[in-house]
């Protein structure tokens, strides 16, 4: 089912060599072809498992699996952002809400998956644009979140939030994080937001330390239009990141528009995933 098969990592630490050893080899010998990216090829090399192949991931490939933590499945993301490639996780980090394979168990869920055992289940990406003086300086994508915060001073930022055009509220804060039900297990649960099951057409937007301590978290309609609109006079007090890499300082005026990107991101699991007993497992919960 899956022949030609892209593997991403992130580092270069020896947990993740181990286990992309481990997986190569069960891949060569089921004839499935590898396809690294430029961390997976230089471990491959000082792990003698020769040379890359020349066609960068994911082109061409039916499948690609990260191989690291959850931030390398973000990096992965990134990457399939405009194919429509499936993505499937080995935890090599140390939550593992996304890369939901164990270190421990990755031939045999491996083996499953390639016989078509597996659930797939699509999650919807954020497109994240900054526009400036009445054009477009930014365009940019994000599995979990969006966030505006301030930059390099311990003051608070002033922004305007706006629903569908509509004026949500104007606030003195650390900041404002724009979720996906994916991220709402990110920095979102961090900040106080809600955790949403991954199947809900909804956004999430949480305050970071608002100065008007009722400014509570709101979940929103997935199809909304949210528009953040940074007031703060000094044009390097604020910043936006998506996905936690900083995309952008931002200056006055700037307005961030967030929406639903077009393209999905199809994640693959072993047949027995169960997001509650991920949550149960990951969160301690009785």
């Amino acid at each position: 089912m899956f022949k030609r098969i892209a593997l991403i990592s992130g580092n270069h630490a020896a947990e993740v060599r181990d286990t992309l050893v481990a997986v190569i080899r069960f891949l060569r010998s089921h004839n499935v072809e590898v396809v690294p990216d430029e961390f997976c090829a230089r471990l491959m090399r000082e792990a003698g498992l020769g040379a890359a192949t020349s066609a960068s991931p994911p082109a061409g490939c039916d499948l690609a699996i990260a191989i690291g933590g959850d931030g390398t499945m973000l990096r992965a993301a990134r990457l399939l952002a405009d194919y429509n490639v499936p993505l499937l996780g080995i935890n090599r980090g140390r939550l593992g809400f996304l890369a939901d394979i164990p270190a421990d168990a990755v031939e045999s869920n491996l083996a499953q998956i390639l016989d078509g055992q597996y659930v797939e289940d699509e999650r919807f990406q954020l497109n994240c644009q900054v526009e400036r003086a009445g054009r477009t300086v930014l365009e940019n994508s994000a599995f979990n979140d969006v966030i505006i915060q301030k930059w390099n001073i311990a003051k608070l930022v002033e922004l305007q939030t706006f629903v569908n055009g509509r004026l949500l509220h104007s606030q003195r804060a650390d900041g404002m994080i724009i979720s996906s039900p994916t991220g709402s297990t990110a920095y979102a649960l961090s900040g106080g937001g809600p955790i949403l099951e991954p199947s809900l057409d909804a956004l999430v937007l949480v305050p970071i330390c608002p100065h008007t301590l009722s400014n509570r978290p709101i979940v929103i309609d997935g199809n909304s239009t949210v528009e953040v609109v940074v007031g703060t006079p000094e044009i390097d007090r604020a910043s936006l990141t998506c996905d936690g890499d900083i995309a952008s300082v931002l200056q006055t005026n700037d307005r961030v528009i967030i929406r639903k990107k077009d393209k999905r991101i199809r994640l693959i699991h072993p047949r027995n995933h169960d997001h509650f007993s991920i949550l149960r497992a990951k969160l301690h919960w009785g």
